[in-house]
Protein backbone atom coordinates (compact mmCIF):
# COMPACT_ATOMS: atom_id res chain seq x y z
CA UNK A 1 0.00 0.00 0.00
CA UNK A 2 1.78 3.49 -0.80
CA UNK A 3 2.01 6.07 1.54
CA UNK A 4 -0.65 8.40 -0.33
CA UNK A 5 -3.24 5.43 -0.10
CA UNK A 6 -2.77 4.50 3.29
CA UNK A 7 -2.91 8.30 4.56
CA UNK A 8 -6.51 8.43 2.47
CA UNK A 9 -7.85 5.16 4.06
CA UNK A 10 -6.64 6.61 7.51
CA UNK A 11 -7.50 9.64 7.11
CA UNK A 12 -10.97 9.58 7.41
CA UNK A 13 -11.78 6.47 9.39
CA UNK A 14 -15.07 4.25 9.30
CA UNK A 15 -14.69 3.18 12.83
CA UNK A 16 -12.04 2.86 15.84
CA UNK A 17 -8.44 2.09 14.91
CA UNK A 18 -7.88 -1.11 16.98
CA UNK A 19 -4.85 -2.40 18.47
CA UNK A 20 -5.96 -6.02 19.59
CA UNK A 21 -3.64 -7.47 22.67
CA UNK A 22 -1.33 -10.57 21.72
CA UNK A 23 -2.67 -14.06 22.41
CA UNK A 24 -0.88 -16.28 25.11
CA UNK A 25 -1.62 -19.78 25.83
CA UNK A 26 -1.47 -21.96 29.06
CA UNK A 27 2.47 -21.80 28.67
CA UNK A 28 3.21 -18.51 27.92
CA UNK A 29 3.54 -19.17 24.02
CA UNK A 30 1.53 -17.07 21.32
CA UNK A 31 -1.79 -18.54 20.58
CA UNK A 32 -2.29 -17.62 17.19
CA UNK A 33 -5.92 -19.20 16.96
CA UNK A 34 -6.51 -16.71 19.94
CA UNK A 35 -5.16 -14.35 18.26
CA UNK A 36 -6.98 -14.14 14.57
CA UNK A 37 -10.07 -14.53 16.42
CA UNK A 38 -9.70 -11.59 18.46
CA UNK A 39 -8.54 -9.58 14.99
CA UNK A 40 -11.38 -10.97 13.15
CA UNK A 41 -14.14 -10.01 15.96
CA UNK A 42 -12.77 -6.22 16.38
CA UNK A 43 -13.08 -6.31 12.15
CA UNK A 44 -16.22 -8.11 12.00
CA UNK A 45 -17.39 -5.09 15.02
CA UNK A 46 -16.25 -1.84 12.48
CA UNK A 47 -12.60 -1.11 12.94
CA UNK A 48 -10.92 0.84 10.15
CA UNK A 49 -7.55 -0.72 10.52
CA UNK A 50 -5.56 -2.77 12.79
CA UNK A 51 -2.23 -1.96 14.52
CA UNK A 52 -0.36 -5.31 15.29
CA UNK A 53 1.60 -5.61 17.89
CA UNK A 54 1.87 -2.49 19.03
CA UNK A 55 1.81 -0.98 22.63
CA UNK A 56 -1.38 -3.00 23.68
CA UNK A 57 -0.43 -5.61 21.65
CA UNK A 58 3.12 -6.14 23.82
CA UNK A 59 5.55 -5.67 21.38
CA UNK A 60 8.43 -5.21 23.75
CA UNK A 61 7.52 -8.78 24.86
CA UNK A 62 8.06 -10.61 21.33
CA UNK A 63 10.62 -12.17 19.62
CA UNK A 64 10.92 -11.17 16.38
CA UNK A 65 9.68 -14.41 15.16
CA UNK A 66 6.56 -14.15 17.36
CA UNK A 67 6.00 -10.36 15.55
CA UNK A 68 5.81 -11.46 12.52
CA UNK A 69 3.69 -14.56 13.06
CA UNK A 70 1.46 -12.07 14.98
CA UNK A 71 1.46 -9.58 11.79
CA UNK A 72 1.20 -12.42 9.36
CA UNK A 73 -1.70 -13.61 11.06
CA UNK A 74 -3.63 -10.07 11.25
CA UNK A 75 -3.04 -9.67 7.38
CA UNK A 76 -4.65 -12.73 7.06
CA UNK A 77 -7.88 -12.33 8.88
CA UNK A 78 -8.17 -9.18 7.44
CA UNK A 79 -8.30 -10.40 4.02
CA UNK A 80 -7.54 -6.49 2.68
CA UNK A 81 -10.73 -5.42 4.34
CA UNK A 82 -9.08 -2.87 6.54
CA UNK A 83 -5.35 -1.91 6.51
CA UNK A 84 -2.59 -3.63 8.73
CA UNK A 85 -0.60 -1.60 10.54
CA UNK A 86 2.54 -3.23 12.76
CA UNK A 87 4.80 -1.80 15.49
CA UNK A 88 8.51 -1.23 15.36
CA UNK A 89 10.88 0.12 17.75
CA UNK A 90 14.31 -0.27 19.42
CA UNK A 91 17.41 0.62 18.16
CA UNK A 92 17.47 1.93 14.83
CA UNK A 93 18.98 -1.52 13.57
CA UNK A 94 16.45 -3.54 15.39
CA UNK A 95 13.66 -1.03 14.17
CA UNK A 96 14.82 -1.70 10.98
CA UNK A 97 14.59 -5.71 11.20
CA UNK A 98 10.87 -5.68 12.32
CA UNK A 99 10.11 -2.96 10.02
CA UNK A 100 11.80 -5.69 7.32
CA UNK A 101 9.57 -8.74 8.72
CA UNK A 102 6.42 -6.81 8.76
CA UNK A 103 6.89 -5.74 5.19
CA UNK A 104 7.95 -9.75 4.59
CA UNK A 105 4.76 -10.42 6.53
CA UNK A 106 2.45 -8.28 4.24
CA UNK A 107 1.60 -5.13 6.69
CA UNK A 108 0.37 -1.97 4.98
CA UNK A 109 2.64 0.62 6.72
CA UNK A 110 4.40 0.72 10.30
CA UNK A 111 4.36 2.34 13.88
CA UNK A 112 7.26 3.46 14.79
CA UNK A 113 7.86 2.83 18.56
CA UNK A 114 10.47 4.76 20.42
CA UNK A 115 13.92 4.13 20.36
CA UNK A 116 15.53 2.24 23.18
CA UNK A 117 16.15 3.37 26.24
CA UNK A 118 18.41 6.32 25.63
CA UNK A 119 17.22 9.90 25.23
CA UNK A 120 18.39 11.10 22.14
CA UNK A 121 19.09 15.11 20.78
CA UNK A 122 16.73 15.51 17.42
CA UNK A 123 18.98 15.42 14.87
CA UNK A 124 19.59 11.84 16.10
CA UNK A 125 15.71 11.09 16.41
CA UNK A 126 15.49 12.68 13.03
CA UNK A 127 18.20 10.50 11.64
CA UNK A 128 16.89 7.25 13.33
CA UNK A 129 13.53 7.79 11.89
CA UNK A 130 14.77 8.51 8.48
CA UNK A 131 16.92 5.39 8.48
CA UNK A 132 13.94 3.40 9.74
CA UNK A 133 11.17 5.19 7.02
CA UNK A 134 13.81 4.24 4.14
CA UNK A 135 14.09 0.74 5.09
CA UNK A 136 11.17 -0.31 3.48
CA UNK A 137 8.21 0.79 1.28
CA UNK A 138 5.93 1.07 4.39
CA UNK A 139 4.48 3.76 5.09
CA UNK A 140 5.17 5.05 8.75
CA UNK A 141 3.71 6.55 11.51
CA UNK A 142 6.31 8.20 13.85
CA UNK A 143 5.30 7.73 17.83
CA UNK A 144 5.76 10.53 20.09
CA UNK A 145 6.14 9.67 23.74
CA UNK A 146 8.43 9.25 26.68
CA UNK A 147 12.16 9.36 25.39
CA UNK A 148 11.29 10.26 21.81
CA UNK A 149 9.49 14.10 22.17
CA UNK A 150 10.24 16.28 19.01
CA UNK A 151 9.87 20.05 18.56
CA UNK A 152 7.35 21.51 15.97
CA UNK A 153 10.80 21.85 13.90
CA UNK A 154 11.49 18.12 13.88
CA UNK A 155 8.17 17.04 13.04
CA UNK A 156 8.63 19.59 9.84
CA UNK A 157 11.34 17.74 8.72
CA UNK A 158 9.64 13.89 9.68
CA UNK A 159 6.39 15.29 7.75
CA UNK A 160 9.11 16.44 4.69
CA UNK A 161 10.39 12.75 4.78
CA UNK A 162 9.67 10.30 1.96
CA UNK A 163 7.76 7.56 3.72
CA UNK A 164 6.21 9.00 6.92
CA UNK A 165 2.97 10.09 7.14
CA UNK A 166 1.72 10.84 10.11
CA UNK A 167 2.37 11.36 13.97
CA UNK A 168 0.91 9.90 16.95
CA UNK A 169 1.03 11.61 20.02
CA UNK A 170 1.31 9.54 23.13
CA UNK A 171 2.65 13.08 25.32
CA UNK A 172 -0.79 14.61 26.29
CA UNK A 173 1.14 18.01 25.76
CA UNK A 174 -2.01 20.10 23.96
CA UNK A 175 0.39 23.29 23.55
CA UNK A 176 3.04 21.40 22.18
CA UNK A 177 0.93 19.63 19.74
CA UNK A 178 -1.26 22.84 18.94
CA UNK A 179 2.67 24.71 17.78
CA UNK A 180 3.24 21.67 15.75
CA UNK A 181 0.04 21.01 13.84
CA UNK A 182 0.78 24.84 13.13
CA UNK A 183 4.43 24.39 12.09
CA UNK A 184 3.14 22.03 9.90
CA UNK A 185 0.43 23.63 8.36
CA UNK A 186 2.93 27.07 7.59
CA UNK A 187 4.78 24.97 5.14
CA UNK A 188 4.18 24.92 2.04
CA UNK A 189 6.45 22.12 1.16
CA UNK A 190 5.28 19.94 3.47
CA UNK A 191 2.55 17.06 2.36
CA UNK A 192 -0.58 18.29 2.88
CA UNK A 193 -2.17 14.88 3.92
CA UNK A 194 -0.14 14.83 7.36
CA UNK A 195 -1.97 12.79 9.86
CA UNK A 196 -2.06 13.47 13.28
CA UNK A 197 -3.46 10.70 16.37
CA UNK A 198 -4.00 10.90 19.41
CA UNK A 199 -2.29 8.02 21.40
CA UNK A 200 -2.75 8.34 25.02
CA UNK A 201 -3.95 5.41 26.62
CA UNK A 202 -8.17 5.61 26.72
CA UNK A 203 -7.74 7.96 24.51
CA UNK A 204 -11.21 8.80 23.99
CA UNK A 205 -11.26 10.98 27.30
CA UNK A 206 -9.00 13.62 25.56
CA UNK A 207 -10.10 13.37 22.28
CA UNK A 208 -12.29 16.17 22.34
CA UNK A 209 -8.98 18.47 23.35
CA UNK A 210 -7.15 17.46 20.36
CA UNK A 211 -9.85 17.68 17.96
CA UNK A 212 -9.96 21.19 19.29
CA UNK A 213 -6.03 21.06 18.20
CA UNK A 214 -6.34 19.85 15.03
CA UNK A 215 -5.71 16.06 15.55
CA UNK A 216 -8.81 14.24 13.95
CA UNK A 217 -7.71 10.82 14.67
CA UNK A 218 -6.92 8.61 17.93
CA UNK A 219 -6.09 5.06 18.92
CA UNK A 220 -8.73 3.03 21.09
CA UNK A 221 -7.81 -0.04 23.37
CA UNK A 222 -11.08 0.32 24.74
CA UNK A 223 -12.03 -1.21 21.23
CA UNK A 224 -10.52 -4.55 22.23
CA UNK A 225 -13.07 -5.10 25.01
CA UNK A 226 -16.26 -2.89 24.61
CA UNK A 227 -16.06 -2.50 20.51
CA UNK A 228 -19.70 -1.22 20.24
CA UNK A 229 -18.96 1.13 23.48
CA UNK A 230 -15.92 2.38 21.32
CA UNK A 231 -18.15 2.50 18.05
CA UNK A 232 -20.96 4.35 19.57
CA UNK A 233 -18.60 6.77 20.89
CA UNK A 234 -16.87 7.19 17.56
CA UNK A 235 -19.76 7.88 15.63
CA UNK A 236 -20.96 10.38 17.81
CA UNK A 237 -18.17 12.35 18.33
CA UNK A 238 -17.92 12.04 14.04
CA UNK A 239 -21.26 13.93 13.92
CA UNK A 240 -21.07 16.14 16.25
CA UNK A 241 -23.65 14.11 19.17
CA UNK A 242 -22.54 15.84 21.74
CA UNK A 243 -24.48 14.64 24.67
CA UNK A 244 -23.91 11.05 23.61
CA UNK A 245 -20.11 12.03 23.64
CA UNK A 246 -20.58 13.42 27.46
CA UNK A 247 -22.48 10.52 28.86
CA UNK A 248 -20.16 7.87 27.75
CA UNK A 249 -16.84 10.31 28.93
CA UNK A 250 -18.77 10.77 32.21
CA UNK A 251 -20.35 7.38 32.61
CA UNK A 252 -17.62 5.33 31.20
CA UNK A 253 -14.32 6.48 29.99
CA UNK A 254 -13.69 8.57 32.99
CA UNK A 255 -14.37 6.08 35.32
CA UNK A 256 -12.38 3.34 33.27
CA UNK A 257 -9.13 5.98 33.04
CA UNK A 258 -9.78 6.07 36.75
CA UNK A 259 -9.45 2.37 37.71
CA UNK A 260 -6.67 2.17 35.18
CA UNK A 261 -4.80 4.52 37.03
CA UNK A 262 -4.88 1.98 40.38
CA UNK A 263 -1.91 0.40 38.41
CA UNK A 264 1.35 0.01 36.59
CA UNK A 265 0.93 -1.63 33.54
CA UNK A 266 -2.49 -1.37 33.24
CA UNK A 267 -3.25 0.43 30.07
CA UNK A 268 -2.50 -3.37 28.38
CA UNK A 269 -3.26 -5.34 31.22
CA UNK A 270 -6.70 -4.33 32.24
CA UNK A 271 -7.74 -4.13 28.77
CA UNK A 272 -6.64 -7.77 28.18
CA UNK A 273 -8.76 -8.77 31.52
CA UNK A 274 -11.23 -7.04 29.39
CA UNK A 275 -11.05 -9.42 26.33
CA UNK A 276 -11.01 -11.64 28.66
CA UNK A 277 -14.46 -10.87 30.61
CA UNK A 278 -15.91 -10.79 26.73
CA UNK A 279 -15.44 -14.33 26.61
CA UNK A 280 -12.59 -14.72 24.74
CA UNK A 281 -9.33 -16.46 26.36
CA UNK A 282 -6.16 -14.64 25.33
CA UNK A 283 -4.28 -15.62 28.65
CA UNK A 284 -2.05 -13.25 30.89
CA UNK A 285 0.49 -10.57 29.97
CA UNK A 286 4.05 -11.51 30.18
CA UNK A 287 6.69 -9.86 32.69
CA UNK A 288 7.73 -6.87 33.34
CA UNK A 289 3.79 -6.56 33.29
CA UNK A 290 1.53 -8.01 35.59
CA UNK A 291 -1.70 -9.22 35.93
CA UNK A 292 -4.77 -6.48 37.74
CA UNK A 293 -6.38 -7.40 41.12
CA UNK A 294 -9.27 -9.23 41.02
CA UNK A 295 -10.96 -6.82 42.88
CA UNK A 296 -10.02 -4.03 40.28
CA UNK A 297 -11.27 -7.00 37.13
CA UNK A 298 -13.89 -7.04 39.06
CA UNK A 299 -14.42 -3.32 38.70
CA UNK A 300 -13.96 -3.67 35.01
CA UNK A 301 -16.91 -6.18 34.31
CA UNK A 302 -19.19 -3.88 36.46
CA UNK A 303 -17.89 -0.65 34.50
CA UNK A 304 -18.65 -2.62 31.03
CA UNK A 305 -21.91 -3.94 32.20
CA UNK A 306 -22.62 0.20 33.22
CA UNK A 307 -21.39 1.22 29.63
CA UNK A 308 -23.82 -0.93 27.98
CA UNK A 309 -26.61 0.17 30.20
CA UNK A 310 -25.93 3.54 29.04
CA UNK A 311 -25.95 2.83 25.37
CA UNK A 312 -29.75 1.04 25.57
CA UNK A 313 -30.96 4.58 27.15
CA UNK A 314 -29.14 6.19 23.91
CA UNK A 315 -31.86 6.14 21.42
CA UNK A 316 -30.02 5.74 17.82
CA UNK A 317 -26.91 4.34 19.73
CA UNK A 318 -29.30 1.41 21.69
CA UNK A 319 -28.35 -1.29 19.15
CA UNK A 320 -25.29 -1.19 19.82
CA UNK A 321 -25.62 -2.74 23.44
CA UNK A 322 -26.85 -6.08 22.26
CA UNK A 323 -23.55 -7.16 23.32
CA UNK A 324 -25.19 -10.89 24.51
CA UNK A 325 -25.91 -11.30 21.07
CA UNK A 326 -21.99 -10.31 20.01
CA UNK A 327 -20.89 -12.81 22.54
CA UNK A 328 -23.14 -15.13 21.37
CA UNK A 329 -21.99 -14.42 17.56
CA UNK A 330 -18.81 -15.40 18.15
Amino acid sequence: MTSALLAARLRVPSGPLFFPVTAYGPDGAVDLDAYRAHVRQGVEAGAAAVFACCGTGEFHALTPEEFQRCVRAAVAETAGRVPVVAGAGYGTALAVRYARLAEEAGADGLLAMPPYLVVAAQEGLLRHYRELAAATSLPAVVYQRDNAVFTPETVVELARTEGIIGLKDGLGDLDLMTRIVSAVRGEPAVRDDFLYFNGLPTAELTQPAYRAVGVPLYSSAVFCFVPEIALAFHRALGTGDDAIVERLLDGFYRPFVELRAQGRGYAVSLVKAGVRLRGLDVGEVRPPLHEPAEEHVKQLGQLIERGYALLAESGPYAESARHEEYLEGK
